[in-house]
């Protein structure tokens, strides 16, 4: 017997399958026949893709700068898997990991490499912080919760420290397994060139998108040389929309290259869900819609890309075996005017409306899904 049963869902190439989950794992695909102790139709009215990955947001709750709940930033609003870039170091991960088993939602860390984690925005600028003992531990005793690393390389984090931080986190990565390493870019000094120059394969460099001087795109809107090298060895792009960090020119000018994002993300927490210009990940995603990628391109980032990127083999595919973590959405005609973080507007004609999440086989209705009461977990 099937614990949940869901007919008729469309994917985002449009086909119409039936998906199964027994034990919290995708158990089949298909036309499906057979006893379910919870079945839904959806008609084909309603898209389901493998559940969606915020590869960036700020969800430790006792952080004294940019904290939320897991679950307002992820279940509730369709998205079964949230990575924590950097909230932590090692000194305060224990108390995160403690707080996250009580979550519906699934949450994942990147460790600051700064023992101390986000209780200034200078968390780099003492070395004594950088200590790669300290790392090393803090990867022992969460090896199933810790799936990265995070440095923050901009002038207000790093101080007098320029590059030094991020050559001690290049040198904690190879101590530790190669974990993946997110590279927070901003303003300079070190410049963007630096930064690059030190990025290998599968590295992520956040806030690609970002408006200011230290950006992607040279002042003549080529890609820099140093972005280019840093891709073509496997360094990826993640969005990290943040309150800062992302401008609708940057990227459009970058998408008409194609400059693609391997991930979108929000680098969300609670002043900029609530007041904006972020609100969640599902707004962030349908402004890539309307810079004019596709629905499947817009979902492969935060599904595939995502659980790609950060080794999460289980996840991020609607593959028998996977996790059985899924999110259902719309995708409505819905005329609205979206704002990036510069304050600059653009003009949508599409929403994605996220209506529920699947997380582990179990349901649970966002926002919206709870407003429409279309259906009922």
């Amino acid at each position: 017997m099937f614990d949940l049963l869901l007919r008729r869902a469309r994917q985002v190439d449009d086909t119409l399958t039936d998906i199964a989950i027994v034990d919290g794992k995708i158990a089949a695909l298909g036309d499906l026949n057979g006893p379910a102790r919870q079945s839904i139709d959806l008609g084909g009215e309603y898209y389901v893709s493998a559940g969606w990955i915020d590869s960036h947001v700020h969800c430790y709750p006792r952080s004294p700068i940019y904290h939320d709940e897991p679950d307002s930033v992820g279940i509730r609003t369709g998205v079964t898997t949230v990575i924590d870039a950097g909230s932590t170091g090692a000194d305060d991960v224990d108390d995160f990991y403690t707080l996250t088993r009580k979550a519906a939602t699934e949450v994942y860390a990147l460790l600051n490499i700064s023992r101390v984690g986000l209780v200034a925005q200078n968390e780099l600028a003492s070395m004594a912080h950088v200590d790669g003992d300290a790392v090393r531990d803090a990867l022992k005793r969460h090896p199933d919760f810790i799936v990265g690393l995070k440095a923050r390389m901009s002038s207000s984090v790093v101080g007098e420290n320029g590059i030094t931080p991020l050559e001690k986190a290049k040198a904690f990565q190879r101590e530790n397994g190669d974990l993946p390493l997110m590279v927070h870019i901003g303003n300079t000094p070190p410049d963007l060139d630096e930064i690059a120059a030190l990025l290998t394969s599968g590295d992520i460099i956040t806030h690609c998108y970002n408006g200011k001087p230290n950006r992607i795109l040279t002042p003549s809107g080529e890609l820099r040389a140093s972005i280019t090298d840093a891709i073509r060895r496997g360094v990826r792009l993640d969005v990290g929309h943040g309150t800062a960090s992302f401008s609708f020119a940057v990227a459009q000018q970058a998408i008409r290259q194609g400059i693609l994002p391997h991930t979108i993300s929000s680098d969300i927490y609670c002043r900029n869900r609530l007041n904006g210009p972020v609100g969640s990940l599902a707004s962030v995603m349908s402004k890539f819609l309307a810079i004019g990628m596709s629905l499947p391109q817009v979902i492969d980032c935060v599904t595939r890309h995502a659980a790609d990127g950060l080794r999460l083999s289980q996840k991020g595919r609607l593959d028998v075996g996977c996790d059985g973590d899924l999110t259902i959405f719309a995708l409505r005609r819905q005329p609205c005017l979206l704002v990036d973080a510069e304050q600059e507007s653009l003009q949508a004609e599409q929403m994605l409306v996220p209506l529920a999440a699947v997380r582990a086989g179990k349901g649970w209705l966002t926002e919206q899904g709870s407003a429409e009461h279309a259906f009922d977990f």
